[in-house]
């Protein structure tokens, strides 16, 4: 990249990229998901442990994702920060988001994403409120208003449409900052089906064919940069980029599941900051109590 023949912006014309089928449903466009979830998965491409892309779900009213489709998809992520000893700083051109959908606007688009079944994976950031029970929320609105009556729309409309025997389930992983998020979300879900007085048979499928799993995230990304401080990384990378973020070079991202589960998300790598185990308690403890906890006991002192 900082080789790059200076361009107005980057897209799909300018810089050919190898394509990747979408497999993964991704709820939310924030910028934790696209500087270590996005990430990830970009670093798992490159080197053949993974090959997917992703249709990222806009639930938010303002805008439609122009910002997103006038760079087809791509963004910049700028690393900077200490490893190992040594200050660390480059840039990576992040191409796994073949679409965005807004859910305002496009919601039959959305409900078309479940009907393929090459869809495997769905995962979510739609910040701590985002898991949360909404009795009077329909699956049969269009959309329905809260992430999980979405999540239950997209999985009945699955099970409607390529049938009990025929309908492959999904692996489910929220990466949003509450204990247990996969074990919440999947209660949440089940509160909702019954509400909606979904059939028995679909609930049984939905527990039985789904994986929700807990995880756990941990990188800082900064987000998008103060304008000065994007013109310089404009200058370095020789084309503007409206999308880039900037993060450290530390990431965790910690998912519970078995040999099944690793199988399906092969970008859990040896090195990469993804792991997936049967428990992931003591990245909880690493994290919330080393770490959260003695920055929150420090307070103190620091006055």
């Amino acid at each position: 990249i900082m080789q790059t023949t200076a361009i107005k912006k980057p897209n799909r014309q300018t810089k050919p990229l190898r394509k990747a089928p979408e497999r993964i449903i991704q709820f939310g466009t924030g910028v934790l998901l696209r500087g270590l979830i996005d990430y990830v998965l970009q670093q798992a491409n490159d080197n053949s442990a993974f090959t997917g892309s992703v249709v990222q779900i806009k639930s938010t009213t303002n805008g439609r994702g122009d910002e997103f489709a006038g760079q087809d998809g791509l963004y910049t992520v700028a690393v900077r920060g200490v490893e190992g000893g040594q200050l660390v700083q480059h840039y990576e051109l992040n191409t796994v988001l073949n679409r965005t959908l807004n859910a305002n606007h496009q919601w039959e688009e959305v409900l078309q994403l479940a009907r393929q079944p090459e869809f495997d994976i769905i995962i979510s950031n739609t910040t701590e409120a985002g898991i949360v029970l909404a009795v009077e929320d329909k699956i049969s609105d269009v959309p329905p208003k809260s992430f999980p009556a979405k999540l239950l729309a997209l999985l009945h409309e699955r099970y409607s449409i390529l049938g009990k025997e025929n309908a492959p389930g999904f692996i489910i992983v929220p990466t949003e900052l509450i204990s247990n998020n996969g074990d919440e979300l999947k209660k949440v879900v089940l509160q909702l089906a019954r509400l909606n007085e979904c059939s028995d048979d679909f609930i049984q499928w939905l527990t039985s064919a789904n994986r929700f799993c807990n995880s756990l995230v941990d990188r800082i990304v900064t987000g998008k940069p103060a304008p000065q401080k994007m013109t310089e990384h404009w200058e370095v990378l020789g084309y503007e980029d409206e999308l880039l973020i900037e993060c450290e070079p530390y990431l965790l991202w910690a998912i519970e599941g078995d040999e099944a589960v690793q199988q399906r998300l092969s970008f859990a790598q040896e090195g990469n900051g993804v792991v997936v185990a049967h428990s992931i308690e003591k990245f909880k403890e690493l994290k919330l109590r080393l770490l959260n906890g003695v920055h929150s006991f420090i307070c103190g002192k620091a006055f």
